[in-house]
């Protein structure tokens, strides 16, 4: 389960930023910090004023070892604009403690817990706890269709309340929902207009930030053929990156190898037309490209699974996985490649 909020009073050692070195960014001390967000690929701090938490204007950069300025900036996100420009006017229970709490409660302000714990995904437990069977908790795997990815996509997309305000406060997470229900009766994605990058999205629909997994993965195949995010994922926790069920390959090949319809046929090698143990014979490599970006120069894996071929970074600029590892070729270089590549479509390449 996702553990990114904790105290740094019980948990001194999850604090990564330089406090030690003078930075102009950083205009608050690690004593003022209540709680933290994240330790993969940013760190946020958080201060309570009263009721509500806030983050301040500085956030440690994990993979580049710096800090970057922390603001969100008018027209980015859609809420921007309902919020006065001072971070400390920007409280955390409607813009992110959703997300980061189970059973946050939008008139008290209070949360169940910290993190996402076992009722974020498997709704109310009470009744459970009292009568131990299956029919007294949610369990998304039993879920029928879309229902048991929304258990997923409430956090995992960039979307809007279909009700807002509420109360008089924008919420950037949807309200009321409970595992189980259907989502898209609280909340809608984020609309993306073909053929212009935004603050969400490329030009071809595929996200263009972080936590917008669910925002591709509804307009993928897998999700078409009703593969769900736990075919892949085990959110209980594994051994693996992201809590793969499977290593590496080993995930997708179950499903897409050559003695199976998916395909593809052949070898990997043939596949891919790189060396089987090599970076470009990663499934992920090609079909999830790491084009949506987090912080800095980090950038976290697309859900769509679509290769972008190198014709499309010409025609909309949305990076390609070709020349996104063979960073001194040209989109051009890497279309007259993969016409030579036995099996690959002219008509799919393009260019």
């Amino acid at each position: 389960m996702a553990r990114v909020v904790l105290d740094p009073a019980t948990n001194p050692d999850a604090v990564l930023g330089d406090f030690s070195t003078p930075n102009p960014l950083v205009t608050f001390k690690k004593e003022d910090v209540a709680f933290i967000y994240g330790t993969k690929w940013k760190q946020r701090y958080f201060t309570k004023r009263g009721d509500d938490y806030f983050v301040f204007p500085a956030q440690w950069d994990v993979q580049a070892k710096t800090w970057r300025r922390y603001y969100v900036e008018p027209g980015t996100d859609w809420w921007a604009e309902h919020y006065p420009a001072d971070q400390m006017q920007r409280p955390t229970g409607p813009l992110c403690d959703g997300c980061h709490s189970v059973n946050y409660d939008i008139k008290t302000k209070r949360v169940t817990e910290w993190n996402v714990g076992c009722e974020k995904c498997h709704g109310a437990g009470s009744l459970h706890v009292q009568n131990p069977v299956a029919s007294t908790i949610v369990n998304p795997a039993k879920l029928q269709g879309e229902r048991a990815d929304d258990v997923c996509l409430q956090c995992h997309t960039q979307g809007q309340p279909r009700t807002k305000p509420i109360d008089g406060v924008y919420y950037d997470w949807p309200v009321g929902y409970q595992p189980g229900d259907r989502l898209s009766d609280v909340w809608m994605l984020e609309e993306h207009h073909l053929g212009t990058e935004t603050f969400t999205h490329w030009p071809d629909g595929h996200a263009h930030k972080n936590r917008m997994q669910g925002n591709d993965y509804v307009q993928s195949q897998m999700s078409l053929k009703g593969v769900r995010c736990y075919g892949c994922h085990d959110v209980h926790g594994t051994k693996y990156e992201a809590d793969l069920r499977q290593p590496g390959n080993a995930v997708c090949l179950e499903c897409h190898g050559p003695q199976r319809q998916p395909g593809p046929p052949g070898t990997i090698e043939q596949h891919t037309q790189h060396a089987v143990n090599s970076e470009g014979s990663k499934c992920i490599a090609c079909h999830m490209p790491l084009i949506a970006r987090t912080v800095g120069t980090v950038n976290v894996r697309s859900h769509t699974f679509k290769f972008i071929s190198p014709s499309t970074t010409e025609q909309s600029g949305v990076p390609n996985p070709c020349t996104s590892c063979h960073k001194d070729r040209t989109p051009q270089w890497a279309s007259k490649a993969l016409k030579k590549w036995p099996g690959v479509s002219t008509w799919r390449v393009g260019g």
